[in-house]
């Protein structure tokens, strides 16, 4: 699956289940890692889980592989790995600290 397909699988994913202020970072001329990394907020930690959840079970079913979900135990911040994109759930105190956006954002 190229990774334009898998990027909006998980965005929409993420826009199913009400997630909000999603913003899609391309970092390919940054690291070689992987392409692009997608930010959402949720508003509790159920939320943010679901959503984890909902972009897991797409992605697979549109063909793509989940190499990965991390931070479920907590739910403050799920990270799930699909190769070339990446996308962190996070509650909006967690996102303000961490200000992933303006990291990756050059």
């Amino acid at each position: 699956m190229n990774s334009e397909k898998l990027l909006k699988t998980a965005v929409d994913a993420l826009e199913d289940i009400k997630g909000y202020d999603i913003d899609v970072i391309n970092v390919a001329k940054i690291t070689s890692l992987f392409e692009y990394i997608v930010i959402a907020s949720a508003d509790s930690t159920r939320q943010a889980k679901s959503l984890a959840r909902n972009v897991e079970e797409k992605a697979k079913a549109a063909g793509g592989t989940v190499y990965s979900v991390e931070g479920e135990q907590t739910g403050e911040w799920l990270l799930v790995d699909l190769g070339d994109v990446i996308v962190h759930v996070m509650l909006p105190a967690i996102r303000e600290y961490y200000n992933l956006k303006a990291l990756w954002s050059r």
